[in-house]
């Protein structure tokens, strides 16, 4: 048995129709996942050899050695800064010759991990880059045994040795010594998820920052990244005005917080400076135009795609290591009233 009737070449789903399993679990017995019984294991493998299957981005390894593929193990890919990275990765890998193929993992589900990995293994992949935003997906990670060139894109000390992201930290406190450049001393943090990495090294930049300049500091107030929470959380602190100036982890929450101060009457930047991180496209046109910390992804995607095949003059290979953000001055920020 190999193609039927019609000419088509058996797929996974046809082996796993007949196997009466989950096509995930063939994708597993394809990669030696530990977590197949050996019963089903060997059903599985009955049934691929009557069909003859093989997986076609396997066949076409098998022939080539290589298979021109890199994997990306996302976990929330819709937000700004992954769904950033994946597209500067897929930039640079078409410049090299490579197509992408992404697996969209679920960040509150530690089953889905093993499951995405296996699904890009039966690819064949050269090469995996990690775009795990949550500790915990990266600690999950750590269990699992790669034995692939991969790189996470992530401000981690959790793993050193394949680490490249933004200097997240570096461009807190940028942000933050900007803000105390024009005379600021009552600054509030709007801050990412508790466990997203990128929102911890953030605060954690914003408070060393404070330190260092010796001014009083002030508890950071842990968002979901959405403009909805920057403007509940403006709302909020309004009511006191205890503070000349705002300092939020994305753009987006600050953007809502310029819409709650506007609410109130009060003027962005002559009543209150905001500044952001990220700068997304929109932020040169928000009113007023947002002062941000800008990254550069399409640098983080070349040294990404550098780290997993090597730099493409073919000098030594790059070492894993952090890029410098960039201060965006814009309208939003202004001397202290």
């Amino acid at each position: 048995m190999s193609d039927d009737a019609n000419g088509r070449r058996p797929s996974i789903r046809d082996v796993a129709r007949l196997a009466n399993v989950s096509y995930q679990t063939v994708s597993r017995v394809l990669n030696d996942h530990p977590s197949v019984r050996p019963e089903t294991r060997d059903r599985v493998n009955q049934v691929m050899a009557e069909l003859n299957y093989r997986p076609n981005q396997a066949a076409r390894a098998l022939v080539t050695s290589r298979s021109q593929t890199i994997g990306i193990l996302a976990a929330s890919s819709s937000m700004y800064g992954p769904a950033s990275s994946i597209a500067a990765i897929e930039a640079a890998a078409r410049l090299r010759g490579y197509w992408v193929s992404t697996a969209n993992i679920d960040a509150s589900d530690p089953g889905s991990i093993p499951e995405g990995l296996a699904h890009l293994r039966a690819q064949s992949i050269e090469g995996l880059v990690v775009i795990a935003p949550q500790v915990r997906v990266v600690r999950a990670l750590a269990a699992q045994a790669l034995d692939i060139p991969y790189v996470t894109l992530q401000s981690t000390d959790l793993d050193v040795d394949h680490m490249l992201s933004v200097d997240q930290v570096a461009g807190a406190r940028m942000a933050t010594k900007h803000l105390i450049s024009l005379g600021h001393r009552g600054i509030y943090h709007l801050a990412g998820p508790q466990d997203w990495i990128e929102a911890e090294a953030r605060m954690r930049g914003f408070l060393e920052e404070l330190g260092a300049s010796d001014v009083p500091t002030t508890a950071p107030i842990l968002g979901d990244w959405t403009a909805d929470f920057g403007y509940y959380a403006g709302r909020e602190l309004l009511r006191v005005r205890d503070f000349t100036a705002v300092f939020s982890s994305n753009d987006q929450m600050a953007l809502g917080f310029i819409h709650a101060a506007r609410d109130e009457g009060l003027d962005v930047p002559r009543d209150l400076s905001v500044i952001g991180f990220d700068d997304i496209p929109e932020a040169a046109h928000f009113w007023p135009p947002l002062t941000t910390v800008r990254q550069d992804f399409a640098e983080l995607g070349r040294r990404c795609v550098e780290l997993l095949l090597g730099p493409a003059d073919g000098l030594e290979s790059p070492s894993p290591s952090t890029i410098a953000p960039e201060l965006i001055v814009r309208g939003s920020t202004a001397p202290a009233a």
